[in-house]
């Protein structure tokens, strides 16, 4: 029989064991948050071969590379699957098997290492395809073809390749500028919350064309009306929905400009509320807007600079107005891309120019960004894709 002393000791130890084996546990162990892959798109180059992964923990903004995921050409945007098995990526090219297109490549995704495996490859039915999403059903891989003014839809099989274009449609007209303005250039084509609209951005035409979605058929038919306009020469390059789908924002990449609209969700109409810079006030060189996203929940805007290399962030007001609050250092040069995480705690923003990613952690409550000090070594990064795991 133990005798007192010994019961003594025996209890002390366990009570040092659990107060201590909390500290002894590593972050990673003691995570209680998701964790994603991140895939990097970017330009091909003499250091860039394709599709980068990270692997990140959300609970404590730590990354860790997984190197190259897959080799393919200027994956410039990309888009994933609601279950996370698959990987779109559009290869911003003009020539295609002998046809002045580029191409979207599928691949399917292995979790435990990060690669990326090619399924098919398909042509865009457009030159430089720049922008790739998928329907709200993960059923269609839709396209925007900048070079082209062209729009495509894609079936996509059950086992994730993509079939042939089920609907492809040419955007034709001008803008005010010559230069680069001289004929369509889709830059964005994206989802209403409902799946019901698909609206195409086209910088060329200072337009979002809007199309009604047959989520049956993957065909896009012109909506009446078929576009809201933003004002002349201002460029419109991507846009985004609030959580709602009460508001809809513009970001232009020629006037460095967000236009705020209201949007009937019920007919797929715009209506123009407001426009807004999106540059620091006291900025008067060249500069190109680039991205644009909401926080998840609704309360406040970030739009990214090309030139000032800013993130700007505003708060969003109740009828959809906006109000400027900061902007913040990317942290490297030409802010291409960037993206949210999913717990809206987290920014990665993608700087071509000095081949950096840079992660902000975000304040939910104010919108203010912070630089975490984590800075991820990329080639030419242009699109940043979260993955749940």
């Amino acid at each position: 029989m133990k005798s007192l002393q010994d019961r003594k000791r025996c209890l002390l130890a366990i009570l040092f064991v659990a107060l201590t084996a909390p500290l002894l546990l590593s972050p990673a162990a003691m995570a209680s948050g998701p964790t994603y892959l991140v895939y990097l798109g970017t330009y091909s180059g003499p250091s860039s071969r394709g599709i980068y992964a990270l692997r990140f923990d959300a609970s404590t903004g730590t990354t860790s590379s997984l190197g190259l995921a897959a080799e393919t050409i200027n994956p410039s945007f990309l888009a994933a699957s609601p279950n996370g098995r698959y990987l779109y990526a559009v290869n911003e090219i003009s020539d295609y098997e002998g046809k002045r297109s580029g191409a979207v490549s599928a691949f399917s995704v292995d979790h435990a290492s990060g690669k990326l495996t090619l399924l098919n490859q398909v042509s865009s039915h457009g030159a430089g395809p720049c922008y790739v999403t998928m329907d709200r059903t993960g059923q269609y891989v839709l396209v925007a073809n900048y070079d082209s003014g062209t729009v495509a839809t894609f079936p996509v099989r059950a086992n994730g390749k993509l079939g042939e274009a089920a609907s492809v449609i040419e955007h034709s007209g001008h803008g005010a500028n010559p230069k680069r303005q001289e004929g369509p250039h889709a830059h964005q084509i994206e989802l209403s919350p409902d799946n019901r609209f698909a609206i195409a951005v086209d910088l060329g035409l200072d337009k979002l064309l809007v199309y009604r979605f047959d989520g049956v058929r993957g065909v896009l038919r012109a909506n009446d009306p078929p576009f809201a306009e933003v004002d002349a020469g201002s460029g419109p390059r991507h846009f985004v929905f609030t959580p709602d789908g009460k508001f809809a924002y513009v970001l232009e990449e020629m006037k460095s400009a967000i236009t705020a609209f209201s949007y009937d969700r019920e007919r797929g109409i715009f209506h123009k509320l407001q426009s807004t810079s999106s540059l620091p006030p006291t900025f008067r060189n060249h500069n190109d807007a680039a991205e644009i996203a909401v926080s998840p929940s609704g309360t406040h805007l970030y739009a990214s600079n090309r030139g000032s290399d800013t993130i700007a962030v505003f708060a969003m007001g109740p009828e959809g107005g906006l109000k400027a609050i900061d902007y913040v250092p990317t942290g490297g040069k030409t802010p291409r891309g960037f993206a949210l995480d999913p717990t809206g705690s987290w920014l990665f923003a993608a700087n071509q120019a000095s081949n950096n990613v840079v992660i902000f952690r975000m304040n939910q409550k104010t919108g203010h960004l912070r630089a975490s000090g984590q800075v991820v070594k990329v080639p030419t990064p242009a699109a940043v894709m979260f993955v749940k795991q």
